[in-house]
């Protein structure tokens, strides 16, 4: 062991003592400082780390129990354990005296070598332990700064992703509700043109005309459609409480499930990123209903409970067992917590089993005047 790490003990005591002392622990690989003076002494605490400290009660310029309070009050040395040396019994009160101040055991001189080295290798192990332990504590503090850096990178780079693919299907939606849209109206009016100038005779035309306008109709309404599922426009129109209520309707109509939808009195402001995250959290639960759920009803209440939004959903279907909720494999719900994550909020999911479940949402609202991170 190098002498860097050799533990080191202080021991303050006159010369005669100290030198005894030295040869009973020459034995033990330790670098050994020594004071004879309080001043001395408490230099040395305040400069060093020691494994233990053996401190003589009475010498002519020390006052072992003065010293070992002024040991304690430093910050260094104020769980470093201290042993006192003494010539002479003690009685309790003196007893006392020394284990207020700090110490943790008396030896009476002449010591006993086999029992000072012994009491020196138990706090010397000790000091040893709690030092890798200390370490080892540092080292795991590091990695999981490192980690929760790393995690906090992640949801940054996650939130970008989620920025950049409502953005694409902003753009999409546009393209394909403008561009293809006014296409296909276009070709509807220019066949409806057509039509006014066919000749009344050729029935079989008219009739592949009439198809021709149902098959144009259809098609427009799937524009929409996937529209509105890339994007929906009422969103922007009537923003989260609208499109809500809206998305409410049409799962109503297309999965056959009664929805009951409460909605606050009054508007309130969010930003459009939480309000299409907020949207895109409700699509997944109510798209989940419907996969698993076997579902009847469903109830969806948003509210604003003091600087937080509240959406809570509830089924009266199968429920979600403990273990699929708990899965890496459930993505929905994994992509549900994230989502909510990413918006600083929260989401909770309870489900019993065949007595449905409930999904709720909080999301913090930005502060009058402060714009939403």
């Amino acid at each position: 062991m190098s002498g860097a790490q050799k533990s080191k003990v202080l021991i303050v005591e006159d010369a005669q003592t100290l030198q005894a002392i030295r040869e009973i622990l020459a034995s033990l690989v330790l670098v050994i400082e020594t004071a004879d003076t309080e001043k001395k002494a408490l230099n040395c605490v305040s400069e060093t780390d020691f494994a233990v400290i053996l401190l003589n009660v009475r010498m002519p310029a020390v006052d072992g129990f003065a010293t070992a309070r002024q040991i304690r009050q430093r910050e260094r040395s104020r769980h470093t354990p201290i042993i006192f040396l003494t010539s002479t019994y003690d009685d309790t009160v003196s007893s006392f005296r020394g284990y207020e101040v700090g110490g943790v055991d008396y030896l009476l001189k002449p010591l006993v070598p086999e029992i000072l080295r012994s009491k020196i290798s138990v706090f010397v192990d000790l000091y040893r332990y709690n030092a890798d332990l200390s370490r080892e504590i540092s080292e795991r503090k590091l990695i999981e700064q490192s980690l929760l850096k790393s995690e906090e990178r992640l949801r940054e780079f996650a939130a970008h992703i989620q920025s950049v693919r409502e953005e694409e299907r902003t753009s999409i939606a546009r393209e394909i509700h403008d561009e293809l849209g006014q296409a296909l109206t276009g070709l509807k009016m220019d066949l409806s043109w057509l039509e006014k100038r066919l000749p009344g005779e050729l029935k079989e035309s008219a009739e592949k005309m009439k198809s021709m306008f149902k098959l144009i109709d259809n098609t427009i309404q799937v524009v929409r459609k996937i529209s509105s599922e890339l994007r929906p426009q009422v969103l922007d129109d009537v923003g989260l409480m609208g499109t809500l209520k809206w998305q409410a309707r049409e799962f109503q109509a297309r999965a056959g499930i009664r929805c009951k939808v409460e909605l606050p009195d009054e508007e309130f402001t969010m930003d459009q990123e939480r309000s299409t995250a907020v949207f895109r959290i409700f699509q997944e639960v109510m798209t989940n209903v419907v996969r698993h759920a076997g579902a009847t009803k469903v109830d969806i209440q948003l509210r604003v409970d003091a600087d937080h939004l509240i959406l809570n959903i509830v089924d009266n279907g199968c429920g979600i067992p403990e273990e699929v909720l708990r899965s890496p494999r459930s993505l929905g719900l994994l992509g549900i917590r994230e989502r909510a994550t990413l918006l600083g909020g929260n989401v909770e999911i309870e489900g019993s089993d065949g007595k449905g479940t409930s999904v709720t949402l909080s999301v913090p609202l930005p502060v009058q005047g402060i714009p939403a991170t």
